[in-house]
């Protein structure tokens, strides 16, 4: 099962809301998924006319897709109801929140994406998250 995380945004981030979204992909860019050549580190998503889309997404092209290959960053369409669309874009507009991609995964078949709405975190709270990460793994090693 292939799942890709964004590790950056779960430092970078406190999440406070997570959605389940589908995704809109050409052919060559599901193989390329499949293979595991996705990238989701500087992306983000954007509400826009009353649709969600997913920015900077890197997927790479897929070698033997030939002419029929994608663009590696183009703007993607994101799957959600009416109703869903329009609670994520109050959130942003009146909380100052952001929408960010946590993660990629299959589902059945399809390709799904987890969309946090998420709050910036200060310089100190991402030194209390290396803190705390360190003596986890501390505790494990048993020191």
């Amino acid at each position: 099962m292939i799942e890709v995380k964004n590790k950056k945004a779960y430092f970078d981030y406190s999440i406070l809301e997570e959605k389940e979204a589908g995704i809109v992909l050409t052919g060559t860019e599901i193989k390329s998924i499949r293979k595991g050549s996705v990238d989701l580190k500087d992306s983000y998503v954007l509400i826009r006319n009353g649709e969600a889309f997913i920015i900077n997404l890197y997927i790479a092209p897929y070698f033997e897709g030939n002419q029929f290959n994608h663009e590696e960053r183009r703007n993607r369409v994101l799957l959600l109801h009416k109703k869903e669309i329009r609670s994520l874009k109050e959130k942003v507009v009146q909380d100052g929140v952001t929408l960010v991609p946590l993660k990629l995964y299959f589902k059945k078949n399809h390709v799904k994406i987890l969309v946090g709405v998420c709050k910036g975190k200060k310089l100190f709270d991402k030194r209390e998250s290396i803190k705390k990460r360190d003596l986890e793994r501390e505790v494990r090693k048993g020191f």
